[in-house]
């Protein structure tokens, strides 16, 4: 996308498919470059939330620093709210999980707005698929370990009190709602919010480029161009609340899907 051109392009999806670090493209048609942008930015992400979980646990004091007062209260906010509240008595050997999710996830996300990265890693969908599709592994994992494969199809297809006439009706529905829906929709949460973000970034500081340095009709299009920068830095903000956000609802919904595989029937 060029702003320089003579008419204005909006920004669309295939501004999205980033060039590969040896020169070639990834275009529209499915050309699999490996070394992306994208690609970079998740491995900086991992690395960012193993030395900012590193550097402040490494010194348990009794009286925290700031630094590990920040990182404490990120841990119990995880633990206390996500971790006891949501699965329950056996909580405290996923909280290393949830800890990570959470991390892993509000960095990439927040890269969106970072200058010079600029780029939120799960706008890619593809991503947001791998990510749902390891909690997916995990809980029926779990489910299946502690009751059984047959236990555990029995446990997510036909709840408690469903009279035996109607679950011929009822299993299917469980079935697709607990199994085939659940990593669709957590993907597709995470990923949408972030594209249509970063889209809306996009459309407002090239747009706002546009009618400075370009457009004709400057008693117009002046104002409007600082109007859409204007735009374009409040919802740069909105962002900051939506990438944190997203980053709950992912790391709160794995626990509930973990809490619920491991439920005892009634």
């Amino acid at each position: 996308m060029n702003v320089l051109a003579e008419s204005y392009q909006p920004p669309d999806p295939v501004d999205f498919f980033l060039p590969d670090f040896t020169g070639t493209h990834w275009d529209q048609h499915g050309y699999l470059a490996v070394y992306t942008k994208p690609a970079a930015l998740l491995l900086l992400g991992a690395i960012l939330a193993f030395a900012f979980l590193y550097l402040t646990s490494r010194r348990g004091e009794v009286v925290p620093g700031k630094r590990q007062y920040l990182g404490e209260s990120a841990y119990n906010l995880i633990r206390d709210g996500m971790g006891r509240d949501v699965i329950g008595a056996d909580f405290m050997r996923w909280v290393p999980l949830l800890v990570s999710l959470f991390f892993f996830i509000i960095i990439n996300n927040l890269f969106g707005i970072v200058p010079f990265l600029q780029f939120p890693t799960f706008s890619r969908v593809n991503y947001a698929y791998g990510l749902a599709a390891l909690v997916w592994i995990i809980f029926n994992a779990v489910g299946i370990i502690d009751k059984g494969p047959l236990g555990y199809l029995k446990h997510v297809t036909i709840p408690s009190g469903v009279p035996w006439y109607l679950i011929w009706l009822v299993a299917p529905l469980e079935f697709l709602s607990n199994v085939i829906v659940r990593p669709i929709t957590l993907s597709l949460r995470l990923f949408a919010n972030m594209f249509a973000g970063h889209l809306l970034i996009i459309l407002f500081s090239t747009g706002g480029a546009f009618l400075l340095l370009h457009a004709s009709n400057g008693v117009i299009n002046k104002p409007a161009g600082v109007l859409a920068f204007a735009l374009g830095v409040a919802i740069g903000f909105l962002e900051l609340i939506v990438a944190t956000l997203q980053a709950y609802v992912f790391t709160l919904l794995t626990a509930s899907y973990i809490a619920g595989a491991q439920a005892k029937d009634h």
